[in-house]
């Protein structure tokens, strides 16, 4: 690991209700830099339909440059279906994954007093595998793993490797270390003997690595209807690219729904991705209600990966004091959003946020 004592982090807004939950993400993040004496440079980078309008593509020249010289990078929501069908309008998440080896997806599940959960006392995270499985632009290296043969037949490719499975599984053992040294490997080996029997084993090797952490085994479908009768039972679950999509979906609608639902993209590098996993929202982007926890949330454990990847005190101070303004803001109806039962704006929730950093770390 290496010592910094500054970090660079990259401003990327997306699309949508980005240009409204990144700018306020950073706005806290740099509240909380000051507070701790963090020293950021932050470095605006285009990207989405207005880098398409402006820098005549989606993704302009130079940009993965410039995020490969940055300590990570806060992305907002990408609004891909809705860009025009041209080949200078792509969908920039899989590049970026790839590029940059962000092979683990780590997407935790929180319940809070009164939002609206349909359970409490859930805690979860669950590390998806980014890189492979059957998501067609992310697991070959040219054409796509979707194709079409003849006009009434379709077929998907789905790619499992050891390499692959051991990255995520690797990942993780550490974060279920870190917590309550328990992993849960989620699969289907009963019908996908090869693929799914090839993830499992993997998991198993790297598990001799982690002899303090506990692990079991749920079959995804049995997954599926365990996280709506007992998720409190799951602490950190792993699987692979596909199943670990729906599943965290299906995870963040038990506790107030995707606006509730943070995300963290790690490799073995020292880049890591802010991501929160829901879309752009296009019908309320511009109207002040679009709940920004998921990209505060997401940007805060960048910051606390950071300070413990990099050994930097006063990120993880930064962390701390973000997550104790968060905690203020969402006990508050009068500072949380419409869809988490509440009746602020999302101004009210980055304010509410602010004043409970300010009474953990002041002043702000």
């Amino acid at each position: 690991m290496t010592k910094k004592t500054s970090l660079r982090i990259g401003i990327l807004e997306g699309d949508d209700i980005g240009h409204e939950v990144v700018p306020a993400s950073v706005r806290i993040a740099k509240a909380a830099a000051a507070a701790t004496g963090m020293a950021i440079d932050w470095v605006d980078v285009p990207i989405g339909r207005r880098a398409l309008d402006t820098h005549g593509h989606t993704m302009p020249e130079g940009t993965l440059e410039i995020l490969g010289a940055l300590d990570g990078f806060i992305l907002g929501p990408i609004g891909h279906r809705e860009y025009p069908k041209v080949p200078e309008a792509i969908n920039p998440h899989p590049i970026l994954r790839k590029r940059f080896d962000l092979f683990a997806n780590v997407r935790p599940t929180r319940s809070f007093p009164g939002i609206g959960c349909l359970h409490d006392d859930i805690d979860m995270v669950i590390v998806r595998e980014n890189n492979e499985g059957f998501q067609p632009d992310r697991n070959v290296v040219m054409g796509s793993g979707e194709f079409r043969p003849t006009h009434d037949v379709t077929i998907s490719v789905r790619v499992i490797t050891v390499e692959g499975s051991s990255k995520v599984a690797r990942a993780a053992f550490e974060i279920a270390r870190s917590r309550r040294k328990k992993l849960t490997l989620v699969h289907k080996n009963t019908v996908y003997k090869l693929g799914c029997g090839m993830f499992v084993d993997s998991c198993y090797e790297v598990a001799k690595e982690f002899p303090d952490v506990e692990v079991n085994e749920v079959i995804v479908d049995t997954m599926a209807m365990r996280l709506v009768r007992d998720p409190q039972s799951f602490d950190t679950v792993v699987t692979t690219n596909m199943f670990g999509d729906i599943l965290t979906d299906e995870a963040a609608g038990l506790v107030g729904g995707l606006g509730m639902a943070p995300g963290l993209c790690i490799g073995r590098g020292s880049i890591a991705m802010a991501q929160a996993t829901h879309g752009s929202a296009p019908d309320i982007a511009g109207k002040g209600i679009a709940n920004p926890f998921a990209m505060i949330e997401s940007t805060r454990m960048l910051f606390d990966w950071m300070g413990h990847h990099h050994q930097i005190d006063a990120a993880l101070e930064m962390s701390r004091i973000m997550k104790a303004g968060i905690d203020v803001a969402l006990a508050n109806p009068t500072t949380r959003t419409p869809d988490i039962r509440g009746t602020g704006t999302q101004a009210d929730m980055v304010n509410g946020i602010l004043r409970g950093m300010e009474a953990a770390h002041a002043p702000i």
